[in-house]
């Protein structure tokens, strides 16, 4: 099978396209034919192997030679002791553990699948696992009359977060760059802030709920955007941040009556299903910027990690 193989950490220029073997499914697996693949951050942060935690089960060498974790297609053939899944029908979720999708096959645990809606195509599915199951976690606090800043609320989780959020009935403020403050503008966002000319922390009036998907500063710059009883969750960003928060962010919010942590994202269908029940009755809208085949994947992985794209984009292989 052509699968988007690298054997080491940088940037877009080392990956390329190869003939391997297909693999075949262990017990407990399932080996789906690959008919979408969603880009998600943590592709790009793997693929250059920073922030640090992105090296976590291969500090010099990346520990899975093909990315791609949110896929959706066809079972092709099950393991042994997969009873759930039959050859023929369309699957999709998040192979967060092994990966593999940026290629013809993949295989994955069958626990980490789901029967995908008729209603959806591929590549509608192909978005939602990982960026569904954070939105969702993300906004969880996010009720009628409370202030909500959502950063990185451009992109794939962000883009599904905005919409949760407004269907709370919250007051949503979307944070990126300048280039996707009308895209947070049609999602429902009440306001929206350009990082780059404008510090959320500083300024604005305080916010009940702050869901960060790239936290970049300090603890007490978090501390200082939120109300009394306010809480911040951050998903992902630099080492250094998550850090502070992981150290001295419970302390430093508890001293001013406010919550201050990383979220650890539950992952799995009874996590994103709910989303993909919204997407089917019309009532949270799938944003697909682009999609690209398998051998424009490095274009596409740059296009996600410059903060280009607008919701999410697709791999399709065939």
């Amino acid at each position: 099978m052509r699968a988007v193989v690298y054997e080491r950490y940088g940037g877009p220029g080392v990956l390329r396209v190869q003939d391997v073997p297909t693999p075949s499914p262990a017990a407990g697996q399932v080996l789906v034919k690959i008919a979408a693949t969603s880009i998600n951050l943590s592709d790009w942060e793997a693929l250059r192997g920073s922030p640090g935690y992105a090296r976590l089960g291969g500090l010099r060498t990346p520990r899975r030679r093909t990315l791609g974790s949110d896929i959706a297609g066809l079972v092709e053939a099950v393991g042994h002791g997969v009873t759930r899944f039959q050859p023929g029908e369309e699957v999709y979720g998040d192979n967060l553990a092994l990966m593999g999708g940026f290629a013809e096959y993949s295989v994955a645990p069958a626990s980490a699948l789901a029967l995908k809606p008729p209603e959806l195509t591929f590549a509608e599915a192909s978005t939602i696992p990982q960026a569904g199951a954070i939105a969702l976690q993300g906004t969880v606090r996010a009720s009628s009359g409370r202030r909500v800043l959502i950063n990185g609320a451009g992109g794939g989780s962000g883009s599904f977060a905005i919409q949760l959020a407004k269907r709370s009935g919250a007051h949503v403020t979307g944070v990126d760059n300048a280039h996707k403050l009308e895209f947070m503008r049609t999602l429902g966002a009440d306001e929206v802030i350009d990082y780059r000319h404008d510090d959320f922390t500083r300024g604005h009036e305080p916010y009940d709920l702050i869901l960060d998907l790239v936290a970049q500063r300090s603890v007490f710059a978090y501390r200082r955007a939120l109300a009394p009883g306010g809480w911040y969750r951050c998903v992902g960003g630099s080492v250094r941040a998550l850090l502070r928060v992981l150290t001295i962010g419970a302390t430093a919010g508890m001293i001013t009556g406010r919550r201050i942590g990383v979220m650890v994202v539950q992952p799995g269908p009874a996590h994103f299903q709910p989303l993909t029940d919204l997407c089917v009755a019309g009532q949270v809208g799938i944003h697909i910027d682009r999609t690209y085949p398998l051998e424009e994947v490095p274009e596409a992985l740059a296009r996600v990690g410059q903060g280009r794209a607008l919701g999410k984009v697709v791999i399709t292989p065939t």
